[in-house]
């Protein structure tokens, strides 16, 4: 039997360089010969590419809890479909977000709990848990400069203000605190290779 994979989830506000992340540590385990594969949240299978499509819309009106729910339900397809499989076949996954987000962004930033979205969540992913998380930290403002910079516009909830953006770094920062074994926060204002060398050095005890 192959030994169970290992899940790393990235995290972090809107514009911290997340996507740039997954990408380059993704190479990195692929060259170091680690079976991996890189997903994205809300996606990653059909059902819920879907999904995200609804719930980034910004032509659409979304009520929090809905919102919730929604990415609730494309995290659970996500887990039974693509995530628990790998992982049983002993594949590394690299996770562009996951419940940390939803904590954040529907407990804090909507102001719905993060207690009540942390329940929600543990049903959708039948309680799976990363193996490790890395936190991008980038303050708000630039990482709301950055993210006005891509070529595409700016989708449902990066239209929320910044008050909204406040809470969701802060309830990162809160998370981060809370589990230290299992995030790592990394300084997402320093150069992409210096960023993803710092994110190696956070999985030398799983490597």
């Amino acid at each position: 039997m192959a030994q169970r994979g290992r899940l790393i989830t990235i995290e972090g506000v809107d514009g911290a360089g997340k996507t740039t992340l997954a990408r380059g540590l993704t190479e990195a385990l692929e060259r170091r010969g680690i079976p991996v594969s890189l997903l994205r949240e809300p996606g990653g299978v059909e059902v819920s590419e879907r999904l995200r499509s609804l719930v980034k819309d910004p032509a659409l009106t979304i009520g929090a809890r809905a919102e919730a729910l929604i990415y609730a339900a494309a995290r659970a397809q996500l887990v039974e479909e693509a995530v628990q499989p790998r992982l049983a076949s002993g594949a590394w996954i690299v996770l562009d977000r996951f419940v940390d987000s939803s904590l954040a962004y529907q407990g804090a930033g909507r102001k719905l709990g993060i207690e009540e979205v942390r329940a929600l969540n543990a049903f959708a992913t039948g309680g799976l848990a990363p193996d490790r998380t890395l936190l991008l930290s980038l303050d708000p403002a630039d990482a709301r400069t950055r993210a006005g910079d891509r070529a595409e516009g700016p989708d449902r909830l990066e239209l929320a203000g910044n008050d909204f953006f406040a809470r969701v770094h802060d309830a990162y920062a809160l998370l981060s605190a809370a589990e230290p074994d299992r995030v790592r926060t990394l300084d997402a204002a320093q150069p992409p290779d210096e960023v993803l060398a710092c994110a190696l050095t956070a999985l030398n005890d799983l490597l």
